[in-house]
């Protein structure tokens, strides 16, 4: 039996994958760039994303960095106006709080997780959460989810990784972690062949808990 869970946030706990993706692409439009979704998808699997695709176009760093900042001010600007929550979230945490102990290991920058999270009640069922400041390798690389453990005193046999991208099921098969994929509309297409479980919701992770699957 799985006693503790490590949760991806963004697509798994709140709906705004999408909306980082939509920031990114108003950016970079900005200056006359678009953003195929489909490369950035790619790109996004292997650790990089927007900028991979403004390099190739031949956007300057100096321009890059300016960008980056107002990708940051309209994402944001999202999360404070677009419907972010995916339902049953909160109920499910609140049901499998009483099986396991739960954390959250997030690429999401601090400023941006403490927005969504103003009036949300997810942060109460985790026993701590790691942001981007928290680590120094991101994901695909097995360092988040190892500080994870580490700070959850578990072991790789005892946890269980719940994540929505191949980058961050990466991450878990590098640490040697066992993940659930949740479905993600906009991340559907990646590859998740060396995931432990598929399922659709989060509400289905009661079953692998308890050993129903």
């Amino acid at each position: 039996m799985k006693k503790y869970i490590l949760f991806d946030h963004d697509g798994v706990l709140v709906d705004t994958e999408v909306w980082y993706y939509k920031a990114g692409e108003r950016a970079l439009a900005d200056i006359g760039v678009t953003l195929d979704q489909d490369r950035y998808l790619r790109d996004m699997s292997q650790g990089s994303g927007t900028w991979a695709q403004a390099r190739a176009a031949g956007v300057d760093e100096q321009t890059i960095s300016r960008q980056r900042e107002v990708r940051n001010d309209y994402y944001q600007e999202y999360l404070r106006t677009e419907a972010i929550e995916i339902d049953g979230v909160v109920e499910t945490l609140a049901e499998l709080s009483q099986h396991v102990r739960m954390a959250i290991v997030t690429t999401a920058k601090r400023a941006d997780f403490e927005i969504i999270h103003e009036k949300r009640h997810v942060r109460q069922y985790m026993d701590f959460v790691l942001v981007r400041e928290d680590y120094r390798l991101a994901k695909p690389h097995p360092e988040p989810y190892l500080t994870g453990l580490r700070r959850l005193g578990a072991s790789r046999e005892e946890t269980l990784v719940v994540e929505d991208s191949s980058r961050g099921l990466n991450s878990a098969v590098a640490a040697g972690i066992d993940c659930a994929i949740v479905h993600n509309d906009f991340t559907r297409t990646q590859d998740f062949s060396r995931a432990s479980y598929r399922i659709e919701t989060l509400a289905e992770l009661k079953d692998i808990i308890l050993n129903r699957l």
